[in-house]
């Protein structure tokens, strides 16, 4: 199978100086664990992790106790916490490929790009348990 037919078509993305205020409201809105990080011409230049957002945030910011110094970290802009030069998915590219590529790399999620390089969707371990659990479907019994 492809891994086109796995993967997550609804890509959210964000600009390398949008500020963490923003992309923790889109993880906490969107229910989404990976942002895509893209500049003006759409080229994929990193990606963000609820993982990466929540460190980079004070743990007092939705608290009563936070401060100025707190509260500031929500003006982080995303290319100071994404990861860069993300490993990418050749769409039309088997699964078995993605799942080897996810263990060997320790990695999340595979943005999918096409042939020009652009974003068009992302893979995720849970995607890869889904797919895996669709072949382990046990046979109907007949009587």
């Amino acid at each position: 199978m492809k891994i086109d037919a796995i993967m997550t078509r609804r890509v959210v993305s964000v600009a390398m100086d949008d500020d963490l205020g923003k992309i923790y409201r889109i993880f906490n809105q969107e229910h989404f664990h990976h942002l895509l990080v893209i500049e003006d011409d759409h080229t994929l230049v990193g990606i963000i992790s609820d993982r990466d957002c929540l460190k980079a945030l004070s743990p007092n910011v939705n608290k009563d106790c936070a401060n100025a110094r707190d509260l500031a970290t929500l003006r982080k802009k995303a290319h100071q916490v994404m990861s860069r030069y993300p490993v990418v998915m050749p769409s039309g590219e088997p699964v078995e490929h993605a799942i080897k590529l996810l263990v060997e790399q320790g990695l999340s999620c595979l943005p999918v790009v096409n042939a020009a390089g652009l974003p068009i969707g992302i893979v995720s371990w849970k995607d890869i348990l889904r797919y895996m659990a669709l072949l382990k479907r046990p046979e109907p019994e007949t009587a």
